[in-house]
């Protein structure tokens, strides 16, 4: 039986284009751990996104690409800030602490962004023997909340963090989402504004299962193949991941799977505000929809259409759009919601 859901974006199915690259990468044999012709294919995509001296790491997640790569800027005695609500602080069960061995210093944003005044509520006692030492800042893009930093916030921030001697990760589980909805090439908001490392997402955007670190400062290259190993995140046949990474950075698949699940999302947003009752909680930048509904309303729903209760305390709700949402979708799930508000 098929059914339709709003909990994530993971929910998703593979884009036809990803199988195909799936079976076109599954002919005859080839070397193991990355040295094949299909992740050289993607090294030579990346650049061309990224720019001539990013390099790109193929994982298995988007918790091990956030860990690799914070891994590689942090040594042991170093730490991180991030917003409150950062991926990497709330919903990764630990990973960063446990497998990376990482200190969280995490501060409280509005809308999910972080801005230079978040920022400096960490970035003090430098030098401290007694305070772990503050070395990058993580920032999520699109954020959790379903904000996007634009590219002058996001600029400001870079170039805020380095001017402490810290260096900044980008994760961007929903990067491809922030792109399309700024209009942006993925390099306008990675490369071109100073970020030194980014967590690549490809599954929520239709991958079967595919990360990437992509390294843009070359002073972090030597420690990534290492820290991908140690991680479990080197795939021996990395081809299979390599390609889907592949698939959705040609012909702007990335751009196209994106930009439909944020005008889906805007669908969404524009249906459930009609909605008498319903309150929208958030802006709707990326592919999130994020409402306030009574408990009881929530309750009925979530027994016709799968999705998340986002605070329990305020009865916010949150709605995700994917690459394979339809307007059909949309609007059956907007008149279950009116129907649900008038019991």
């Amino acid at each position: 039986m098929t059914w339709r859901g709003f909990a994530s974006d993971n929910y998703a199915g593979v884009h036809p284009e990803v199988l195909d690259a799936i079976v076109r990468a599954n002919a005859g044999h080839a070397v193991a751990y990355g040295d094949d012709d299909e992740t050289s294919r993607l090294g030579e995509l990346v650049r061309d996104h990224f720019g001539a001296h990013a390099e790109v790491f193929p994982v298995f997640n988007g918790t091990g690409a956030n860990v690799v790569a914070l891994q590689a800027i942090c040594r042991p005695w170093e730490s991180v800030i991030c917003a409150d609500t950062a991926h990497v602080n709330v919903d990764e069960g630990g990973a960063p602490e446990k497998v990376g061995r990482l200190k969280l210093w995490t501060t409280p944003t509005e809308d999910g962004l972080l801005t230079p005044e978040a920022i400096d509520v960490h970035a003090v006692r430098f030098g401290d023997v007694h305070r772990a030492q503050q070395a990058v800042v993580t920032v999520t893009q699109s954020s959790e909340l379903g904000t996007a930093y634009s590219v002058e916030q996001l600029g400001t921030l870079v170039e805020h963090v380095h001017s402490l001697g810290m260096k900044v990760h980008l994760d961007g589980a929903r990067l491809a989402n922030a792109a399309a909805g700024l209009g942006v090439e993925l390099r306008a908001i990675t490369t071109d504004v100073g970020v030194d490392i980014v967590s690549l997402g490809a599954t929520k955007n239709g991958a079967m299962g595919a990360e990437a670190v992509v390294v843009l400062d070359n002073s972090l290259l030597h420690a990534v193949p290492y820290l991908r190993k140690t991680s479990m995140q080197l795939a021996s046949k990395m081809r299979f991941v390599s390609a889907q990474l592949s698939a959705l950075l040609t012909d702007d698949l990335w751009r196209r799977n994106a930009q439909h699940a944020n005008e889906m999302a805007q669908r969404l947003l524009e249906g459930a505000r009609s909605v008498p009752g319903v309150r929208i909680a958030r802006r709707v930048d990326a592919n999130a929809v994020f409402a306030i509904l009574p408990r009881d309303v929530t309750a009925r729903l979530q027994k016709r259409y799968r999705f998340y209760e986002w605070d329990e305390h305020t009865g916010e709700v949150r709605w995700m759009c994917a690459w394979d949402t339809t307007p059909e979708d949309v609007d059956d799930f907007v008149s279950a919601l009116a129907e649900e508000m008038r019991v």
